[in-house]
């Protein structure tokens, strides 16, 4: 299989991601504003990466042990992929803890995001 037609994403570092942009009726995005939110709707388009995040987010005192949240139907590699795209994307950051990894919902970015769709503008 090649990999030509892949293309490399951004890695977005949080602290650079909020606030990104104005809201979506304010105007047209720029280039740079909307490439950065592309990489994040793009990482929670699909549908395994949606529901770990979303177990991560709604996980007691808002973080979770990837041994909480894998059980999403995918094998622990494929669990590890996602959880990476999603922390490349800035929506997660992780913290290592002994041979667990602890993973919480990056909220400066996520409301960069919920700021970006506001409609009440």
């Amino acid at each position: 299989m090649s990999n030509s037609g892949m293309v490399e994403l951004p890695v977005l570092d949080a602290g650079t991601v909020a606030p990104c942009c104005p809201p979506i009726t304010a105007g047209e995005l720029s280039q740079a504003d909307s490439e950065k939110m592309a990489v994040m709707f793009k990482a929670l388009s699909d549908p395994v990466r949606l529901r770990l995040f979303s177990r991560v987010a709604s996980h007691a005192g808002g973080e979770a042990c990837v041994c909480d949240i894998s059980d999403v139907g995918v094998s622990q590699p494929t669990v590890s992929h996602h959880l990476k795209k999603l922390r490349e994307a800035g929506l997660l950051t992780s913290e290592r803890r002994g041979t667990w990894v602890y993973y919480k919902v990056a909220p400066p970015v996520v409301a960069a995001m919920s700021a970006m769709l506001d409609l009440r503008t």
